[in-house]
């Protein structure tokens, strides 16, 4: 008994550690998912229907994206969503119109970070400046929403007449407009000339910035997701020689503003003028920052003047 107690192995206590097994995982490697940039016509996003598509750059000449190069097709597909949806924009309220508008701001801010870096790519401006630009943006749109239903009080009223009549004027939409956005300012020019468009009950096509045309696809997204019905706002990518004429030839297009037309502004002006259009030339320089009264929204509507006599 005592030999095998001597020969007995001490007990201590302790017990060896079990391996620990590596529950941490690397992230795995994944390709990264690129953004297909489409036209906006109509509420939907389709490819252009000649399946052609051009090189975007950054403003040092680097390759950013791919747009859709629309075609005279698409520019007619546009004009017919436009005039569809005229009808039920028009006769909404002008409150609910700012409603929309102001949804639109409130999205806006949501995704002003995307908005700050398309901007930085193709503008090189610094991130703050860009952030000023998306501000300033937002702002625009919280503007035009204020001003909806106050057109009619500021643009209409009564007319003193000698006779026994009420006299009435009232500004109304002018229809479908189309707009050839400016070049430079790809967020915040394109803001300035839309908003106040569709804030008097029109319609509008977009043939968006040729050299910058990333950040107007990115509000397509928006609109869609801001209550605005479909074809209300259409945007086009492409050549603005290609997609301009024949929207300012088109019989069904009511008004053009061509802020962005550069040299092709005599030509277009003169093809407005065989379908009596209202046409919004461009000026010497645009101020984007500045305070646009109504400014761009007189020039797309018309005046409407009742007489109703008075009873004795």
């Amino acid at each position: 008994m005592a030999e095998s107690k001597k020969h007995r192995k001490k007990d201590t206590g302790t017990t060896e550690a079990a391996p620990q097994r590596d529950t941490s995982s690397a992230v795995p490697a994944r390709l990264a998912v690129l953004k297909t940039y489409k036209l906006y016509v109509g509420g939907a996003f389709p490819r252009s229907e000649s399946g052609r598509s051009y090189s975007v750059t950054s403003s040092d000449g680097a390759h950013l994206a791919n747009a859709a190069l629309a075609s005279r097709k698409d520019a007619r597909d546009a004009v017919l969503a436009a005039r569809k949806a005229f009808g039920g924009w028009s006769a909404r309220t002008a409150y609910n119109r700012g409603q929309i508008l102001y949804r639109v701001a409130e999205v806006l801010e949501g995704r002003r970070a995307q908005f700050e870096a398309d901007l930085v790519d193709a503008d090189g401006v610094s991130a703050d400046e860009a952030a000023r630009l998306v501000s300033a943006a937002i702002d625009r749109w919280v503007y035009y929403a204020g001003w909806t239903d106050k057109i009619a009080q500021v643009a209409g009223g009564s007319n003193p007449v000698s006779g026994p009549y009420y006299n009435h004027s009232a500004p109304e939409p002018t229809g479908v407009v189309a707009v050839v956005a400016p070049p430079q300012g790809p967020l915040l020019g394109l803001v300035s000339v839309l908003a106040p468009i569709i804030a008097g009950g029109n319609t509008a096509i977009v043939v968006a910035s040729e050299r910058a045309p990333l950040a107007a696809v990115t509000l397509g997204e928006v609109l869609a997701t801001s209550d605005l019905p479909g074809g209300v706002v259409n945007i086009l990518t492409g050549r603005v020689a290609e997609l301009a004429p024949p929207l300012a030839g088109h019989a069904d297009v009511n008004a053009l503003d061509l802020t962005g037309a550069g040299d092709l502004a005599a030509e277009l002006e003169e093809a407005a003028a065989a379908t009596l259009k209202r046409v919004l030339r461009p000026r010497a320089e645009e101020d984007w920052f500045a305070d646009p009264g109504l400014s761009r929204v007189t020039p797309f509507l018309e005046t409407k003047t009742v007489w109703h006599p008075i009873g004795v």
